[in-house]
């Protein structure tokens, strides 16, 4: 059966199509084009892909004005392409190249296939291929009046036009110069440009904003405007609008997702097929904070954040009422998630349904007995680790059986005298990542420190770091990453072990709001080498730890942490609502000029809340946990009616196409895809 397909559409420029140009069809993956036509506003271009799960997409060289346009097909589009035809213009530039960053090499489309049909099917989110103009998702009210994603896309937009119109030579010498990525080559055209500026986005923001000052002045004879006027005095003569009035922190397009209510996610997971899974603190629409509330589901979004899973409860079953930072993908088809009560649930990822009506007998008496549950851990054998935070313990499932679970108790036996001295080396254990060498590192949020046991040895060794310790993440080397609320000279709150995991927030965070005041940071983020000994990280004067905390001073209250295909760092800051990018180890071309562990950029969006988690995608893209977003309601016992719903973090927030992508699900230390 042949390939061949015909695809028809519209040029337009600068909101004209008197736009002459050689359009070109490209298949991802492959040296050549598979066909062309020189157009002038309208082409017809049929071909014959070598595959149907390519992905194909478009350039345009303008003719008269140096001016390169693409556009990324989207192969949920097809249907609705082959029908109506696609337009190419300045926005399907912009969007395609901040979703396909990751795969571009020049204007070459290549690497995995999976990633890259994830990336496509999310360009429509920012843009529509077949109207030219913004995407449903960009339009939504979660996003259209609460960033600056659409004056961001706009304003790069009217960049591309300036190029093409009233630029001179100097102004787009520094254009390409200001959109060359952080490690990469100088862009030749405006569509490298944009694909350089989606790779880097926080590198020259002010220069391009500069550039585009100058391309569109702002008029000075006031507002509003005269009678008769076609265009306001007040507004720039951009083509698009609305754009940016200031120069943005960087140029990161970021999306939220909260269709059918998302409340209060708190940890992240990623299936094979790049479907997002994460547990509710709380149920959407609830008046939910530490005294009172509706514990939330399990919640299923696909690859583009489309909502899957039953809008409101999101998937339930075997007992589980509000999840905490407890959500896990395996190589068996299952998530896992833990409870705020105890529970344990594990869920089909086919139908999100749960793979038996309650758990087994004999561990149902044991969750009962450990109480409040965080963190899962899934080894690189197939075992499940669980952070048991409420009685200082790890349960282990050999080969992810349920009915095989056990309580794994680590002892301190170095400062023990005695048998019946020895206490548990763990303190509100919170999460666990597991080597390929099957060692377990268990991060604890009171005692300082991180734990690393070796289960074959019954081996357990303490790190010092600092306080707070919350997620924990293994580069490709076997180094462990760990985010600390807070830094090492920080003053500790009440110790919160054997209490519940919602006590424990509640006498956490108000110490930590006070002891910081409105203006302070607190946050460090600590790297464990692989091979690393106690021992040797310890000062031998001082007896405190010698390994150094990254960011300290510039996160705050970091809580998720994740690694890139890259071996670079990505950090949820839960105070400081953002997401830092820190240099990895080793380094990567983009972060060759820092030292391992500098904060090369924070990202924040009016859509970022207090986050708990990030993590990377098979396509490069972070995906980001808004875990609470009015703390004071949130603490308060009966809080203001108007806000009473606003405790919780609304959505999961996407930045596209701005991490080198990794395989999921991740299991283990991080592998590059």
């Amino acid at each position: 059966m042949s390939n061949q397909i015909t695809i028809q559409g519209k040029l337009s420029f600068n909101q004209s199509n008197d736009v002459t140009a050689t359009v070109k069809l490209w298949e991802s993956n492959a040296q050549n084009l598979i066909g062309g036509c020189e157009a002038t506003g309208n082409f017809s271009i049929t071909a014959t892909p070598e595959s149907t799960d390519s992905i194909l997409y478009i350039t345009a060289e303008l003719k008269s004005s140096k001016v390169m346009l693409l556009s990324v097909l989207s192969p949920d589009f097809r249907e609705e392409i082959a029908a109506k035809g696609v337009v190419v213009n300045e926005f399907t530039t912009v969007a395609s190249a901040f979703t396909c960053a990751q795969f571009f090499n020049g204007l070459q489309l290549s690497g995995n296939l999976q990633g890259m049909t994830i990336a496509a099917k999310n360009t429509p989110n920012l843009v529509n291929p077949v109207t030219g103009s913004w995407g449903h998702v960009l339009m939504d009210p979660f996003n259209i009046t609460q960033n600056e994603t659409l004056a961001r896309l706009n304003t790069l937009a009217a960049l591309i036009a300036a190029y093409g119109t009233t630029a001179s030579a100097d102004w787009q010498s520094q254009f390409l110069n200001y959109s060359t990525p952080s490690g990469g080559n100088r862009p030749v055209n405006t569509a490298e440009a944009m694909i350089g500026i989606a790779q880097s986005p926080w590198l020259h923001p002010a220069e391009l904003y500069n550039l585009f000052d100058q391309a569109y002045p702002q008029p000075t004879d006031g507002f509003p405007a005269k009678p008769n006027s076609k265009v306001p005095a007040s507004r720039r003569s951009s083509p698009f609008v609305p754009y940016l009035s200031f120069a943005p922190e960087d140029f990161a397009m970021i999306l939220v997702f909260g269709q059918g209510g998302i409340c209060a996610p708190g940890k992240l997971a990623l299936d094979k097929d790049g479907n997002l899974w994460t547990g509710l603190n709380w149920m959407p629409g609830a008046q939910n904070g530490v005294y009172q509330g509706i514990g939330g589901g399990l919640v299923k979004l696909d690859s583009t954040g489309r909502l899957i899973s039953p809008p409101v409860t999101g998937y339930t079953g075997m007992g589980v009422d509000g999840v905490g930072w407890g959500t896990a993908i395996t190589n068996a088809g299952t998530c896992w998630i833990t409870s705020f009560n105890g529970a344990i649930g594990v869920f089909n990822l086919e139908d999100g349904s749960p793979v038996v009506e309650q758990v087994p007998e004999n561990i149902a008496e044991t969750l009962t007995a450990i109480g409040g549950l965080q963190g899962i851990g899934v080894a690189p054998n197939g075992d499940i680790w669980v952070a048991a935070t409420s009685s200082n313990e790890m349960l282990c499932f050999p080969g992810g059986e349920l009915s095989q679970g056990k309580v794994v108790t680590i002892m301190d036996q170095v400062v023990a005298v005695t048998k019946d001295e020895q206490k548990s080396m763990l303190s509100a254990p919170f999460a666990a990542s597991i080597d390929n060498s099957n060692r377990v590192w268990i991060s604890n949020t009171n005692s300082k420190s991180l734990v690393r046991y070796t289960p074959s040895e019954e081996k357990a060794e303490r790190f010092i770091l600092a306080g707070g310790g919350r997620g924990v993440a293994l580069d490709s080397k076997g180094n462990c990453w760990v985010a600390c609320n807070t830094s090492p000279d920080f003053p500790p709150t009440t110790p919160t072990d054997h209490i519940s995991i919602i006590e424990g927030f509640a006498l956490g965070y108000p110490h930590l709001q006070q002891t910081l005041g409105h203006k302070n940071k607190t946050g460090s983020v600590f790297m464990i080498p692989s091979d690393a000994n106690p021992v040797d990280t310890i000062d031998k004067t001082t007896h405190e730890s010698n390994l150094t905390p990254f960011g300290d001073g510039e996160l705050n209250a970091p809580w998720g942490i994740s690694v890139d295909g890259n071996d670079d760092v990505w950090v949820a800051n839960f105070m400081g609502r953002g997401v830092s990018f820190m240099a990895g180890a080793p380094k990567s071309e983009r972060t060759e000029t820092f030292n391992t562990g500098d904060v090369i950029h924070t990202i924040h969006s009016g859509s970022i809340q207090m986050l708990t988690d990030v993590i990377v995608d098979q396509a490069g893209n972070l995906w980001c946990a808004n875990n609470w977003n009015l703390p004071q309601t949130v603490m308060q016992a009966k809080p203001d009616p108007a806000y009473s719903t606003w405790g919780g973090g609304s959505g999961v927030v996407v930045v596209y196409g701005i991490a080198k992508p990794v395989e999921v699900p991740l299991i283990g230390p991080v592998n590059s895809l």
